[in-house]
C-alpha cells in the first residue's frame, strides 16, 4: 500500500518537472514509475539471490507482505534513486534552457531595427 503512495508522489513529482520545462508530463511520470519499480525489482532479485546463496531453506518462508527491514530499506533506496535521477534531469533541462536563445532577446533586436528606419 505504501508503494502505491510512493508511486503517485513520484509520478506527480516528475510531471511537475516536465511541466516546468515544457515537456510531456505523462512521459516523465511513467519514467518515475519505471525507475521506482525497476529499482524495487533489482533490489528484490539481489536480496533473493543473497538469501538463496546463504540459506536456501529460507526461500520457502519468504513473506512478500508487511513491513520488514528489507522492505523499508528497499523503499528508501528506490526513493533515493527516483530523487537522484530527478536531480540529473533537472540539471540537464536547466542546461538546455540556458543554451536556447530566448524569444525575448530576438524580439528586442527586431524592435531596435524598426525604430532605426
Amino acid at each position: 500500500m505504501l508503494s502505491i503512495f510512493i508511486l503517485i508522489g513520484a509520478y506527480r513529482y516528475y510531471a511537475q518537472l516536465a511541466e516546468r520545462f515544457g515537456k510531456t508530463k505523462w512521459h516523465f511520470g511513467l519514467l518515475a514509475i519505471g525507475i521506482y519499480l525497476g529499482s524495487q525489482i533489482v533490489l528484490g532479485v539481489a536480496y533473493g539471490v543473497y538469501k538463496g546463496l546463504t540459506d536456501p531453506a529460507a526461500l520457502e518462508d519468504v513473506n512478500y507482505t508487511g513491513f520488514s527491514l528489507v522492505n523499508m530499506i528497499g523503499w528508501v533506496i528506490s526513493i533515493a534513486a527516483v530523487w537522484g535521477i530527478y536531480q540529473l534531469l533537472e540539471k540537464k533541462f536547466m542546461k538546455e534552457n540556458l543554451q536556447k536563445p530566448s524569444i525575448e532577446i530576438e524580439k528586442i533586436g527586431e524592435v531596435s531595427e524598426s525604430q532605426q528606419n
